[in-house]
């Protein structure tokens, strides 16, 4: 007798859960509670919960090849449309992180080594432009490059590094253009040979040194 009411306990949660309903829409024609997407192959696309059309709590997204590990999780903010935001590869390694208004990359944004906990690069955004500084690194944690961007073009200083730290070159740029004065350096940080450029064009004078001292002068047109 207790196997019998124990079979038919289960075979009742068996049902109940087979009944579970999934992509419903509302009298406003609006997706509600749990709707879970497919592709032509049969594994899943996406998961996730709305409430009167808006994602609530966390969504995953799934490549095409594999059902089980998400390559895209999303956690949805209950009162607007951001969402925090985490990419990872087909080996469940973390790419990237940061905050999504929409489709829309908006704040912080941190890029990782293929490590998944290094950080590779670290960039800003705003409504999905490139705004304010951006820091490169290598694999040893050290600087590999800082630059500036205005609306997605890069702007002001732009600094490269070696591995040990030392400047490899210190440039200027105007609306994603070289311009101003340029410097190069070989890795122990010795000046090698400096000039202007104006709108990505060497121009004027170009000074080149060895050791220290200069050693040739380019003259360029104007």
């Amino acid at each position: 007798m207790k196997i019998t009411i124990t079979i038919l306990l289960f075979l009742n949660s068996f049902l109940i859960f087979s009944q579970e309903k999934i992509n419903q829409i509302n009298a406003k024609g609006e997706r509600v509670g749990i709707w879970k997407k497919y592709y032509a192959n049969n594994r899943i696309r996406y998961q996730g919960q709305f409430e009167n059309g808006k994602e609530i709590g966390v969504f995953k997204y799934f490549s095409i090849e594999n059902s089980k590990q998400p390559i895209v999780i999303k956690t949805f903010s209950s009162n607007n449309h951001k969402a925090n935001v985490k990419f990872y590869n087909k080996e469940a390694i973390l790419e990237s992180d940061g905050t999504m208004n929409g489709k829309l990359r908006i704040g912080k944004w941190n890029f990782y080594q293929p490590d998944g906990i290094s950080l590779l690069s670290v960039e800003n955004y705003i409504n999905g432009i490139l705004e304010g500084e951006v820091l490169t690194y290598y694999s040893n944690g050290k600087i590999t490059e800082i630059l500036h961007y205005k609306s997605g073009k890069l702007n002001g200083v732009v600094k490269q590094f070696s591995k040990i730290g030392s400047v490899l070159n210190h440039v200027n740029y105007v609306d994603g253009k070289l311009n101003g004065l340029a410097q190069y350096y070989d890795e122990n940080g010795e000046l090698i040979y400096k000039g202007n450029y104006k709108d990505d064009v060497k121009v004027g004078k170009w000074e080149h040194y060895k050791n220290g001292k200069q050693v040739k002068k380019d003259k360029l047109r104007q």
